[in-house]
């Protein structure tokens, strides 16, 4: 029987969400609050743009539509670190091949919310929820033209963000469990522009990272030559963007800690004033389905940081695994939607723990001698037992089949045996020398192989 789906938010997860159950042939209608963001700029000044991995691309692949988004993202090898005199170190992410994508959020929105037109999903724009029915499966929303909108269905989903509309209202429910956190910093955004021919001012294929430690600045690459920088800086504090108030405060800022940026962003103090200062927050709760009818999706039931460039993804991901469980289950949406909740709760818990030690390693330990030869050591012991070790950078970055939270577990037993590697005396003269490899290979051997939980839903 062909159900009727109602999802409330028109973003990145909620467009690809629309665009598979339409595929599935349901009746899907999607629902946003801004205008319709192929004819009104909804993301300027405001938008980090997006390093989409291969979570994000094979559940775009489930839509047929990774490889458009593939001709719109610029490929990123690795990292490259400028410290605060101007030298750059590069560090792989992976393995040769191995890349994350960057690409530019407002292009992505565009590209996914076409796709779901052409499945033959109704799209709605300017229209605002106001009130959730959670025993039909209904909402209510305030439209632009000041009309009211009601809606009703088999399924309601909230894909409406970190500050979702109707986790709102499940929050002042029975039993409902939430926790929001905010870290102290906060973000802006910045530009580098092309140079005068059009081309890339600083290296194109790599993630650029200024960490200081405290705060960081990255850039990442567009099409168009130029690059889309985020500085993270603490919201008050002694450094911090309280403190950068004035045109000659910022360009003091600046020239300390990021000299050798400075020249090659010219329109640096216009950026500064006019782009907006927004914060960085962590949303937890449960459960994310009520009464077997209404259920929550991407940052509606797990926002993040974005420091291990995963928020995109990992909602993508609870689009694929709620597919999976649609297939297993068929029409028995109560048990699909359980199943997954069961999955993508633990899930969506440890990329948050992962995205926040991340912006600690992104802002310090990549300027670290000693966190940069673990990982040289870490990637030759990969490279000489791939089953027994595998860096938790690539199972949340190249893998779709390991679960964030199976990565998490691993790459916490893995920490105790690169600690213990890396107290060996003969590793900590010369970790290349024949005696280190030999006492590194009598640890390895004992290691049993990574035994992984699997992710997908299960077989009735």
């Amino acid at each position: 029987m062909t159900k009727t789906i109602n999802i409330v938010g028109g973003g990145l997860v909620g467009s690809l969400l629309a665009t598979l159950l339409a595929r599935r042939g349901m009746r899907v209608r999607l629902i946003e609050r801004r205008p319709d963001p192929r004819s009104a700029s909804a993301y300027a000044g405001r938008s980090i743009n997006l390093a989409m991995s291969d979570r994000g691309l094979r559940a775009l692949s489930l839509a047929g539509l990774d490889d458009d988004i593939r001709a719109i993202a610029i490929p990123m090898h690795g990292r490259m670190m400028h410290d605060q005199q101007g030298s750059q170190t590069y560090q792989p992410y992976g393995t040769e091949g191995q890349f994350i994508n960057s690409v530019s959020r407002g292009e992505l929105n565009k590209t996914l919310l076409s796709a779901a037109e052409r499945e033959g999903v109704e799209l709605v724009f300017s229209a605002a929820c106001t009130h959730v029915d959670f025993d039909n499966a209904g909402a209510t929303f305030a439209c632009g033209d000041g009309s009211t909108l009601k809606v009703e269905g088999d399924v309601l989903f909230g894909a409406d963000g970190a500050f979702s509309q109707v986790r709102g209202r499940m929050q002042i429910s029975d039993r409902f469990n939430y926790s929001q956190s905010y870290i102290e910093h906060s973000y802006k955004e910045l530009h580098i522009p092309a140079d005068q021919t059009g081309g890339f001012r600083i290296e194109r294929n790599v993630l650029h990272i200024w960490p200081r430690h405290s705060f960081m600045m990255i850039g990442l690459p567009n099409p168009d030559g130029s690059f889309t920088l985020t500085l993270f800086l603490a919201h008050k504090g002694p450094v911090s963007f309280e403190q950068l108030t004035t045109s000659e405060q910022v360009q003091a800022f600046f020239d300390e800690y990021f000299p050798s940026a400075v020249p090659l962003m010219p329109s640096l103090l216009e950026d500064f004033a006019t782009n907006p200062e927004s914060s960085l927050v962590t949303v937890r709760c449960s459960p994310w389905v009520v009464n077997d009818r209404v259920a929550l999706i991407g940052d509606a039931a797990h926002a993040i940081v974005p420091f291990y460039g995963q928020g995109m993804n990992c909602g993508f991901e609870d689009c694929r695994v709620l597919m999976e469980c649609i297939d297993v289950h068929g029409d028995d949406w109560a048990s699909a939607l359980r199943e997954y909740e069961r999955l993508r709760k633990p899930a969506g818990d440890a990329i948050a723990d992962l995205a926040l030690e991340n912006f600690v390693e992104m802002r310090d330990k990549v300027a670290d001698a000693r966190f940069l030869w673990r990982k040289k050591i870490e990637a030759r012991i990969h490279a000489e037992y791939p089953s027994k070790l595998i860096p938790l950078y690539t199972m949340v970055t190249f893998s779709s089949d390991i679960p964030y939270n199976e990565a998490l577990r691993i790459g916490r037993e893995q920490d105790v045996m690169m600690e213990q590697i890396m107290s060996i005396p003969s590793v900590i003269a010369d970790w290349t020398s024949a005696e280190a490899q030999a006492e590194i290979r009598a640890v390895m051997e004992t290691r049993p192989d990574i035994v992984i939980a699997s992710g997908s839903p299960r077989q009735r």
